[in-house]
């Protein structure tokens, strides 16, 4: 049985036909579109590496499977950014070195722009370590990605009050 589904992937639509219904999101990302930035960790749920956005909210996508996002719009670390800029949590994760080995960082970004477009208080430290706990750094570079996360949110919140 083949199942036809729609996606819209950083900004491009697709149409892909599955043949095996049990392939999850991360794996359609990576094996059949070639998004190679969303890391596969533990393929468990646990570290956070696979996150993505799913219609704006985060999403392990290890634990997704693809025929159930049908017609959603999907955004991974490659589009993030679509003008070869920055974006500001990736900005923010230079600035203040919020990673080491880099193979937690696609997912501890787009965690912190989940979280951001959330509405998370960028001047509480504890409620940005909460709501990043479900992402791991084996590095231990926790320190500098909360500090980069209240950036980013400082500035979301300067933009959106000019």
């Amino acid at each position: 049985m083949t199942l036809s589904i729609t996606l819209t992937v950083n900004g491009t639509p697709h149409h892909l036909a599955l043949d095996d219904m049990r392939v999850t999101l991360l794996d359609l990302l990576r094996d059949r579109l070639g998004l190679t930035g969303t890391k596969k960790g533990c393929d468990r749920g646990q570290c956070g590496a696979c996150t993505v956005l799913v219609d704006g909210r985060r999403l392990n996508s290890c634990l997704a499977l693809a025929m159930q996002q049908d017609g959603a719009e999907i955004t991974t670390i490659e589009g993030l950014a679509p003008d070869g800029t920055l974006h500001p949590v990736q900005a923010a994760f230079l600035e203040h070195d919020a990673f080491q080995c880099g193979y937690c960082t696609p997912g501890q970004i787009m965690s912190a722009a989940g979280l951001i477009a959330e509405g998370a208080d960028g001047t509480d430290m504890e409620r940005i370590r909460e709501g990043m706990s479900g992402n791991l750094c084996r590095c231990g570079a926790y320190r500098g990605i909360a500090r980069a996360v209240a950036e980013a949110a400082r500035k979301a919140a300067e933009e959106a009050e000019a």
